[in-house]
């Protein structure tokens, strides 16, 4: 089975294991959620970077070791583990940072010194609001950088767009460093349908594009994916120039080509699904 998308570990599993997997204990887990800006998902305890998540996120905690804990992220099921510092029970959020970042401050007021840096996608409860600002529960936030959950952006090219000259980093999620599958699946998030968080999940999710490519489908290559702009052109986080960036599709395919092979799936992802709690699912 695949490590990514099975909630076990040597000692407990995820009820919904069951019939799948031997396992001494079973358990629900326990629904918690990210309570810090950005933090890497773990393959181990201490172990290497897989991904990222966001303030805000679901978290189904379903064992714990060494002051971690090993669960999966809820909008789309990818394990692996976090610090436990870094999840608690926290307030249900209302609203999503739709902007490609934004900051949050102590109070209402641009020159006070902000309390820190919250990525695109990052989730808060807001309680009110002062003027042009939103007041949540974790401090201030431009109000303008916000929507409801629930109400999504439309265009997932048009969201990469604005991570252009974000330096890649392999398992980043945010434009602090990201990776290519990192940004298609917060630019479809963004836009409230889920998309799998590692290129190989996505060259199989979506459907098939036997046709003309289309703006937002997305093509996969052994290790690699990339959205298609249109007029020719793709844009990815890749490892070629360090950065999200445009490139010539012709060319691309050849590039890639002569290093890891040929396109191996032309996805296309439609629709929204959304779960009652907001999380698109």
């Amino acid at each position: 089975m695949d490590w990514r998308l099975t909630p076990a570990t040597a000692r407990v599993a995820h009820v919904s294991l069951r019939g799948r997997v031997a396992a001494a204990v079973w358990t629900e887990g326990e629904a918690l959620m990210v309570a810090v800006p950005l933090v890497d998902l773990l393959r181990g305890p201490d172990g290497a970077r897989v991904r990222q998540l966001v303030l805000g996120e679901g978290f189904v905690a379903v064992d714990r070791d060494q002051g971690h804990a090993f669960g999966f992220a809820e909008k789309d099921g990818y394990c692996g583990w976090l610090p436990e510092a870094a999840l608690h029970g926290g307030v249900k959020p209302t609203h999503w940072v739709a902007s490609t970042g934004t900051h949050l401050y102590p109070e209402p007021r641009s020159a006070s010194h902000e309390i820190g840096a919250l990525p695109m996608g990052a989730r808060v409860a807001v309680l009110g609001r002062v003027d042009k600002w939103a007041e949540t529960s974790a401090g201030f936030v431009p109000h303008s950088h916000l929507r409801a959950l629930g109400n999504w952006l439309s265009d997932p090219v048009g969201v990469a767009e604005g991570f252009l000259g974000t330096p890649y980093l392999w398992g980043g999620n945010s434009r602090a460093g990201i990776d290519c599958s990192g940004l298609v699946q917060g630019a479809y998030g963004a836009c409230g349908l889920v998309v799998p968080g590692d290129s190989d999940l996505i060259a199989v999710a979506g459907v098939d594009v036997l046709g003309e490519l289309q703006r937002g489908d997305v093509l996969c290559w052994k290790g690699h994916a990339a959205l298609v702009v249109g007029d020719g052109r793709i844009l990815h986080a890749n490892g070629f120039t360090m950065s999200v960036a445009y490139e010539g599709l012709e060319a691309a395919v050849a590039r890639i080509a002569a290093t890891e092979g040929p396109v191996t799936a032309r996805r296309r992802f439609e629709g929204r699904l959304v779960n009652p709690d907001g999380f698109p699912r």
